[in-house]
């Protein structure tokens, strides 16, 4: 059986076409990936991405430069052939998980969409991913092949993408985890984690009423932190007691009672026990303090 052809654009590459033909590496066991603008070849190869001036992904033609454009999304970022390629191949590369390829399209591919259309409205400033991947492109000073490049470019999108999607899962995972918290807690002004699990934009989102969140740390201790005003911001729905600010060990156990407790700190933010129920007693001691 012969292996498919895909035909994306030779010269200076971008972010958008290395990571489309980063998802095909991750889904296809192999193909023949064929950079050029020779028309003779885009109209033999079994996908076109990101040349050719089409948009069809029934005849796999995922170009956006055309007249028009190939659409845009309902937050008006426009598709970039990464954007087209994932409409058709996310679901795919996130092993059937729809909600997952959307996680991983408002996260990532909307985002180097919107740079490679100019779309730039709300993205971060700073170094991109897009500018990353265009340093791949050799310097004027550089005598290097094009190709070979490319082939780099294509490589680290690749971990990149995985990583993303990784990431992207664990998130939707501590999301059914977090809010199920939520509900169960006792006091909802105090919500109990039986693990580590990240927590704030689900905690803000869900919660009006939550002000601390009880969890595990990695090393077997136990924390109790304060549930951010919003997210991004330093500021919380309640500190902890101010009489806690900066102490530890003694200091801290005189003043709070408990022969475990073992800090807490001096923005008053975040403390910790060696126990679940003396971090429990912190939260009832937090939660009546008078601000």
């Amino acid at each position: 059986m012969n292996k498919p052809t895909i035909v994306t654009h030779n010269g200076n590459f971008h972010a958008d076409d290395v990571f489309s033909i980063a998802v095909f590496k991750n889904i296809l066991p192999s193909f023949e990936l064929i950079r050029t603008r020779d028309l003779s070849l885009i109209a033999k190869a079994d996908t076109v991405v990101d040349v050719g001036g089409e948009y069809d992904p029934e005849t796999g033609r995922f170009d956006h430069h055309q007249r028009g454009g190939a659409g845009e999304r309902e937050n008006g970022i426009p598709y970039s052939s990464f954007g087209l390629i994932w409409q058709k191949y996310g679901v795919e590369m996130c092993q059937g998980n729809q909600d997952l390829a959307n996680a991983v399209d408002g996260g990532l591919v909307s985002t180097i969409d919107a740079i490679d259309c100019g779309h730039v409205s709300g993205v971060q400033e700073g170094i991109s991913l897009s500018q990353t991947i265009g340093m791949f492109n050799p310097t004027w000073e550089e005598d290097v092949n094009i190709d070979d490049c490319f082939d780099e470019a294509v490589d680290f999108a690749s971990r990149v993408l995985i990583r993303f999607i990784a990431a992207a899962k664990g998130g939707l995972s501590a999301k059914a985890i977090v809010a199920q918290a939520i509900e169960d807690a006792e006091d909802p002004r105090v919500v109990v984690l039986e693990k580590y699990t990240p927590w704030k934009k689900t905690v803000v989102n869900l919660s009006e009423e939550a002000l601390f969140v009880v969890y595990p740390s990695q090393t077997g201790e136990w924390r109790i932190q304060t549930v951010p005003a919003a997210l991004g911001t330093f500021e919380n729905r309640k500190e902890l007691p101010k009489a806690w600010a900066g102490l530890s060990d003694e200091a801290l156990q005189d003043v709070t009672g408990l022969d475990d407790a073992m800090f807490c700190h001096n923005g008053l933010f975040i403390a910790g026990t060696k126990s679940f129920e003396s971090t429990m007693k912190m939260a009832v001691m937090a939660v009546q303090e008078v601000s």
